[in-house]
């Protein structure tokens, strides 16, 4: 517990004193945020506000793991965490950064052209492809000394069901799958003042309270006399909780200077790096299926525009005023802030839906 608050402290810290010098440098770089013209008009106040403050807490998160891995050294009661970053920190922090760097990118091309139009859509997608790809091999193709991998071959919910055991090919593709759906869903539920930030806080706190979970009931720990059914067939479930807490507490400090009205956005930097964290999360604690729940904010907006291309191709008509859903409600009339918080209490039901069914699930086996 002890490496799970100082990594979450020192996330929270680095996020809130830091960001402010992101702020001055990416302004002094004319680093703005080029505002759509087909958007809500009352978008246009916020043309020019610096983007690309994902750095700010994917830095912060990188940092503060490692302060919490220093901490693991001084944990004599508790042999069994690891001395050395593991494959699970790698995966993890890998998609952070490199789905943050495919953001960066988009961001960076469209301050340089001064309008919306970043990177194209093949571009993005391609380039999530090639990350999810590549730690999606390392996930399953590089085990521990035990034999256990970041990854399993079978599809989970709470925990794997044997039934769908894909393989290790076909798990490879649902890596893929997992990052790219859950990038781009927190990248669409981006877009107002603290909306993707706040909800991704509730996500990502909810995984760290699962990984801590798992490692308190953790089958490859000695000292956990519960065994069997009771235990969690994982790996390293306490970088898992020190991760997932490190980059809540970076997005609460940044959420100091995201809420609204904002004084820097995460830009597709930050918003398709917590895609591919939390997807990454999903898969690491073997609640992939859950995270639909878990994750239930971002999977309600991608299904609103989802819904709203095929409704424009097939019939010609439009289901909402503007997607995602959140510019509808714009569009009819509620205040920014009312839209954020109102879906930040959806997304807090959607968290505690789901550790809801964890929870049960163990009380289950344990019955």
């Amino acid at each position: 517990m002890r490496a799970v608050i100082v990594a979450a402290a020192v996330a929270f810290l680095i996020s809130l004193f830091g960001t402010p010098i992101a702020i001055k440098v990416f302004s002094a770089l004319k680093a703005g945020q080029p505002i759509r013209s087909l958007g809500p008009a009352s978008h246009q106040g916020k043309k020019g506000t610096p983007t690309m403050g994902g750095v700010a807490f994917i830095v912060a998160t990188v940092f503060a793991y490692v302060a919490g891995h220093l901490a693991l050294t001084t944990l004599p009661e508790r042999q069994i965490a690891q001395e050395k970053p593991t494959m699970t920190a790698l995966v993890l922090l890998g998609l952070f950064v490199f789905c943050g760097a495919v953001g960066f990118l988009d961001d960076f091309l469209k301050v340089r052209k001064r309008n919306s139009n970043g990177l194209s859509a093949k571009g993005k997608l391609l380039g999530q492809l090639i990350v999810g790809g590549g730690f999606g091999i390392a996930a399953l193709y590089v085990p521990s000394t035990n034999g256990q991998t970041v990854a399993s071959e079978s599809i989970s919910f709470i925990r794997d069901i044997s039934f769908l055991d894909v393989g290790k090919v076909g798990s490879v593709l649902v890596f893929v799958f997992v990052i790219m759906s859950m990038s781009n869903g927190v990248n669409l539920t981006d877009g107002l003042d603290g909306l993707a930030t706040g909800a991704s806080i509730a996500v990502l706190g909810a995984y760290a309270l699962i990984g801590f979970w798992q490692y308190r009931h953790w089958c490859a720990d000695i000292d956990y006399s519960g065994g069997g059914a009771y235990c969690y067939e994982v790996r390293d479930p306490l970088e898992i909780a020190m991760i997932a807490a490190a980059a809540a507490a970076a997005c609460v400090g940044f959420l100091w200077w995201n809420t609204n009205p904002a004084r820097i956005f995460m830009g597709d930097t930050g918003a398709l790096g917590l895609g591919g964290l939390i997807g990454g999360l999903a898969i690491a604690t073997r609640t992939t299926l859950l995270s639909v729940i878990i994750g239930g904010l971002f999977v309600i907006i991608t299904l609103s525009v989802v819904i709203q291309i095929i409704s424009f191709k097939t019939t010609g008509k439009r289901v909402f005023r503007m997607s995602p859903l959140q510019h509808h409600f714009e569009l009819a009339g509620w205040s920014e802030v009312n839209i954020v918080v109102r879906f930040w209490i959806v997304a807090g039901l959607c968290v505690a839906i789901g550790l809801g069914l964890f929870y049960s699930d163990f009380l289950a086996t344990m019955g």
